[in-house]
């Protein structure tokens, strides 16, 4: 971290640290930086107030199409999981979105370290989603997060789903503390107080629009950094589990991920910049224009996805069909790119028999393809869906 970089910072100051440097075995005598708790207002330029509210214009449009679906919780799983997929790339964790989907089919012995990864951020999101129904986003509701994106993963350790009891440092993990491009508060009392401070600033009013609210929380969250592992996905989780709790979003449908993936350093710098010069206004007019994009993006795709909806319905309709499990399949086949005959047969409440018959058609009728070769615990992909949710 180059010290003299955040120095003079206006909204935070440095601490000293030193100890020995687990990565090279060496002693260390640095420093660490220790946000101040966020403002009640930001300056922020007549350009980025435009491209807020282009942002929330984009997100009401995707509010009223999803509101027109059926069933709208269809695309929570689907979304979640793309979500989950680039989040995790993100952090450099890479699992195809094909086996991230079959793998809720599988056992558990059968998935590779990072499709357990990506699936224990789904786990999360779902528990994240089910909590703040009943409290407000807290410390103890995001370490319960926590705790669930890292079990049985490499970061599953000692202090999981808790404030770290360690230093951490953002960067190469093998060249040392001194070599960090960023070293977030050490462990003790400044970290307990800034997280306190950040608790208390998120479930406060803020007299400013809600994603400057949502920017300026992810800021600090990620500044503080405040586990030993898994910092960055949860830090986005966190994002969704804001804007629902605010009633921008209703269902969990905006993917902010697969926009930052590409733009990985732009996302890291602006943060660090935000550090070092106390201006908030790059990095929010840098959140708001991922809003802005995935939002409109969502709005595409699921126009895409009624469509297609509607397409197979008509279908079925049109070749006689009048199965009402059929029928019911057809309309919600946007929320199974990946499918067994015992899931429907359990989501649709039907037999075994009527739920086999009724993916048989849509096999038939090419919307569905058996992708095992086996002749039991098959699993069907809706290549269509799949691919707009990939593209999505």
């Amino acid at each position: 971290m180059q010290v003299a970089e955040f120095r003079r910072s206006p909204v935070g100051h440095l601490t000293p640290i030193s100890g020995t440097d687990p990565a090279t075995g060496h002693a260390f005598a640095h420093h660490a930086f220790v946000p101040s708790p966020l403002p009640a207002t930001v300056d922020l330029k007549p350009t980025t107030y435009k491209i807020i509210s282009e942002a929330d214009r984009a997100l009401g449009v995707l509010h009223a199409r999803v509101a027109q679906l059926p069933n709208p919780r269809l695309l929570v799983q689907p979304s979640l999981t793309r979500e989950a997929v680039s989040t995790s790339a993100l952090e450099g964790t890479y699992a195809p979105l094909a086996d991230v989907l079959e793998a809720q089919y599988r056992q558990a012995a059968d998935t590779s370290a990072e499709v357990k990864e990506v699936r224990n951020y789904i786990d999360a999101a779902f528990r994240g989603l089910a909590l703040i129904e009943k409290k407000p986003i807290c410390l103890n509701v995001i370490a319960e997060l926590q705790g669930i994106l890292v079990k049985g993963t490499r970061g599953d350790t000692y202090d999981a789903g808790q404030l770290r009891e360690r230093l951490v440092c953002i960067g190469d993990r093998g060249r040392g503390v001194e070599q960090a491009r960023f070293v977030p508060p050490p462990p003790g009392q400044l970290l307990v107080d800034g997280v306190s401070e950040w608790e208390k600033w998120i479930n406060a009013e803020q007299e400013m629009p809600v994603l400057v609210k949502t920017a300026l929380s992810h800021y600090q969250f990620e500044t503080l950094h405040p586990f030993s592992d898994g910092n960055g996905r949860i830090g986005r989780l966190a994002i969704t589990l804001q804007m629902i709790e605010e009633r921008v979003l209703e269902h969990p449908v905006l993917n902010l991920s697969p926009w930052l993936e590409p733009r990985r350093e732009d996302y890291i710098d602006h943060l660090l910049d935000t550090s070092k010069t106390g201006n908030f206004d790059p990095w929010v007019n840098f959140f708001a224009r991922a809003v802005r994009a995935q939002a409109n993006a969502a709005v595409t795709t699921v126009d895409k996805l009624i469509a297609f909806s509607n397409e197979v319905a008509n279908k079925m309709k049109a070749a006689g069909e009048r199965s009402p499990a059929l029928l019911n399949l057809a309309a919600n086949i946007i929320g199974y790119p990946v499918m067994t005959v015992t899931r429907v047969q359990h989501d649709l409440a039907v037999s075994y028999p009527t739920a086999n018959s009724a993916i048989a058609k849509l096999v038939g009728a090419g919307y569905l393809r058996e992708i095992t070769g086996r002749t039991y615990g098959r699993l069907f992909l809706c290549d269509r869906v799949y691919d707009l949710l990939a593209d999505g």
